[in-house]
């Protein structure tokens, strides 16, 4: 049964169900009142500012009404109806006693142990099929890899797989940028050299999001494509020494590339990447592309290596990555903020010809937003 008590003050009121207590602020509340003087009907955003509401707001009456809690806001003498399932699932009043480097519940970090759970898809079923479209997003949002099989091998196709949830995310790469051996390239991506994990274009600010690694070619002998679960990897590292984690989410490294045509690209960032509630939102580890580090103390730079030196040994550890051969026609997609990619060397017989390109994952999470919006209503 829902309940709702107003404190004496006007200041705050506290909404009761069977099982739970809630508190919300006067001037939160009118802050997120949703009647249409205050959003837009439109696409909700903000008709006014911070400083259009009375510095002295404060509730004068509030009754449950219909499932709705009715809020009466003094001086304006203005009543909203708040939706009671909207201000629960919003409700900001609980003590968070949570340890630095906690994973949010909408992800589900894994090793080599579970490549079978891993999501993969067919091309044509989530091009023509919107479940099938969904369930891939969810999975490439939940794991932060996904792959795509039976596309279309020809020169660009990549770009038929981002048109499924976005945009391209075009840098000095240009729209896409092909994966073969090059003479004297730009980058040792561009070899049929073994590369490390890790995550790609560390050096941007922002970093590119998504990643997408399409194959048109592969008949060379090796080139496997390597993935890693870099939360996994920092979770990890936490449990074996707290302080190698600490560390390097508590300084800043630095990155840098400098290729052709007068590109000079540095970013300053740590290689554990935490919210100010000690979330762990991101990973960047590429040893190509780390500058000299400046920002640890002397007397902890030590430390520092050892953490790491111990993360890129676990970023290699064979019980942390999932590996699979491409075939032409298949890509695969990795969270560029936290899934590290790798390949193994490959030889000069046969070719091996990929091609990648960069998006984002806010317009990902939009489109699976939708379609989950849309799977309800049906």
């Amino acid at each position: 049964m829902l309940q709702v008590l107003l404190e004496e003050s006007g200041n705050y009121i506290t909404v009761s169900t069977d099982s739970d207590r809630y508190r919300f602020h006067a001037i939160w509340l009118r802050d997120n009142a949703p009647d249409a003087e205050t959003r837009s009907a439109h696409n909700g955003q903000r008709l006014l500012t911070l400083n259009d509401i009375p510095r002295d707001t404060h509730v004068s009456e509030a009754v449950v009404h219909e499932e709705q809690l009715r809020v009466t806001f003094q001086p304006e003498n203005k009543t909203v109806d708040f939706p009671a399932s909207w201000l629960i699932s919003h409700a900001y009043d609980s003590i968070k006693s949570v340890k630095p480097g906690w994973i949010s519940a909408d992800l589900t970090i894994w090793n080599a142990a579970d490549t079978a759970q891993l999501p993969a898809a067919d091309f044509n079923a989530c091009l023509s099929n919107p479940v099938q479209l969904r369930q891939w997003l969810a999975g490439l949002a939940r794991y932060g890899f996904a792959r795509l099989k039976n596309g279309q091998v020809e020169d660009g196709a990549l770009y038929g797989v981002v048109d499924l949830f976005g945009y391209i995310r075009e840098t000095n790469y240009g729209r896409h940028f092909e994966v073969r051996t090059e003479v004297n390239p730009d980058n040792l991506a561009f070899t049929g050299l073994a590369l490390q994990a890790h995550t790609d274009n560390p050096y941007r600010d922002p970093v590119p999001t998504l990643q997408v690694l399409y194959c048109l070619e592969s008949s060379a002998q090796g080139g496997d494509s390597i993935v890693v679960d870099g939360f996994a990897v920092a979770r990890r590292l936490q449990n074996e020494n707290p302080a190698w984690f600490d560390i390097l989410a508590g300084y800043c490294a630095n990155f840098e590339y400098t290729g052709s045509g007068g590109v000079s690209l540095k970013a300053r960032k740590p290689m554990i990447e935490l919210a100010p509630d000690g979330e762990l939102i991101a990973v960047r580890f590429n040893n190509r592309s780390a500058a000299a580090f400046t920002d640890i103390p002397f007397d902890k730079m030590g430390l520092y290596y050892e953490a790491y030196r111990r993360m890129g040994e676990l970023a290699e550890d064979n019980s942390m990555a999932v590996s699979f051969k491409m075939q032409p026609g298949e890509c695969f997609i990795v969270d560029n903020t936290r899934v590290l990619h790798a390949r193994s060397g490959y030889s000069g017989a046969g070719t091996r010809w990929l091609q990648g390109c960069y998006a984002d994952k806010d317009s990902l999470l939009s489109t699976l937003r939708l379609l989950n919006e849309h799977s309800e209503v049906v």
